[in-house]
């Protein structure tokens, strides 16, 4: 297994994809989850399934194991989210969790494209529930982060 491998994980529009963009500008090994790892599948057997669903979005969990089975890295970084983190969380020597403030988090929303995850009314009203609940994502390390005005992200705290 690489060194340390760490799970950045957290609710829609807490800035997963943003941190892992960064993550790899500072040349660290960053996965990104929701472009290399997801697919449409059934979070206990990992069978693939037809259609788009939050719930049925999960990791490939033999590509996560055999990712963080690289011994020749000294730290990997696995970014987004998955419904089946529960398969591959035994991997991770750290579970960080990004948060973030409602209203922060409905501003990022808004500036959704309509066909992107979170760009319609009925999908935004099912993130800020989720958000409200902290429903399906794992226990870690919580990160505070907000957006700065102007844009840019910046993470600002942690408590476990």
């Amino acid at each position: 297994m690489a060194k340390r491998n760490y799970l950045i994980e957290g609710g829609s529009g807490t800035g997963k994809s943003s941190l892992c963009r960064e993550l790899r500008k500072r040349g660290y090994k960053a996965i990104d989850g929701d472009n290399e790892l997801a697919y449409q599948g059934d979070p206990a057997t990992g069978k693939r399934t037809e259609g788009l669903g939050h719930e049925n979005h999960i990791w490939d969990v033999d590509k996560v194991r055999e990712i963080a089975a690289n011994e020749d890295d000294e730290i990997i970084f696995f970014c987004d989210g998955s419904r089946n983190f529960d398969k591959f969380i035994d991997l991770f020597d750290k579970v960080f969790v990004l948060d973030v403030d409602t209203e922060t988090l409905k501003r990022r929303l808004e500036s959704r494209a309509a066909d992107d995850w979170g760009g319609n009314d009925k999908e935004k009203e099912f993130i800020l529930r989720l958000h409200a609940t902290k429903e399906d994502i794992p226990e870690g390390m919580i990160i505070v982060s907000y957006q700065k005005v102007g844009g840019g992200g910046r993470y600002t705290g942690a408590n476990e």
